[in-house]
């Protein structure tokens, strides 16, 4: 396990600010019962901060160039047939899967390709699991292509996890599995696939990145 490389300023800073305030409690209060329970808390959000960004090892259970898997860990939320108007241009079978706070926030490769299509939208911070986030909210689109087709996918903020970091750039060779980039705090995956790809999921269902397999293409 390692810490996600564009994270370590993010977590500096936090850290930084917390100790500030322990330093502050135990100058200012000089309460023991207040400052070494409020220290322990301290020690433990930071240490929560730390393993939030962190990007786990996953190895890819088959390399079969067919196979979508998820991008992040989560739930799926949605598996439903839709118009995809940004860039695929067509209706597609979208599955989205939730990242709650807790769950691990760096995102990866879905498939093995090249990068055909990258834009970052600016946006609002409405709670990732409403379905006017998709659109609304901040978000990293990403298309992919290889042999067996194209995929589109969306990296969406919520309302508490606001910033984006993502790996993305037109004609960049990517690999299933390996780090894509991450959303701090959580938030939410929607990947458009074609419409004849042989889903493996349904709502409800409980996704792990780089080993769950969401569809695979024909």
């Amino acid at each position: 396990m390692k810490i996600d490389k564009n994270s370590y300023g993010t977590i500096a800073w936090v850290c930084l600010v917390l100790a500030a305030m322990v330093a502050c409690m135990f100058a200012f209060v000089r309460v023991p019962f207040i400052t070494i329970p409020f220290s322990l808390l301290v020690f433990v959000f930071m240490f929560f901060v730390v393993w939030f960004h962190r990007v786990p090892s996953r190895p890819v259970l088959d390399e079969d160039p067919r196979e979508v898997t998820s991008v992040a860990d989560g739930k799926v939320i949605i598996v439903e047939k839709v118009y995809e108007p940004e860039y695929l241009k067509r209706e597609c079978t979208q599955v989205s899967v939730y990242m709650d706070f807790f769950k691990v926030h760096s995102n990866f490769w879905p498939m093995t390709g090249t990068i055909s299509y990258y834009k970052y939208h600016p946006g609002d911070y409405f709670l990732a699991f409403l379905p006017k986030a998709s659109e609304r909210n901040e978000h990293s689109s990403t298309g992919i292509r290889n042999e067996h087709g194209e995929i589109f996918f969306k990296q969406i903020a919520g309302m508490f996890a606001r910033r984006i970091v993502c790996y993305s750039e037109e004609g960049k060779a990517v690999s299933k599995g390996k780090q894509c980039g991450i959303i701090k705090f959580g938030s939410r995956i929607d990947v458009f696939l074609p419409l004849d790809a042989e889903l493996k999921v349904q709502v409800g269902d409980n996704a792990r990145a780089c080993e769950t397999v969401l569809a695979i293409l024909k």
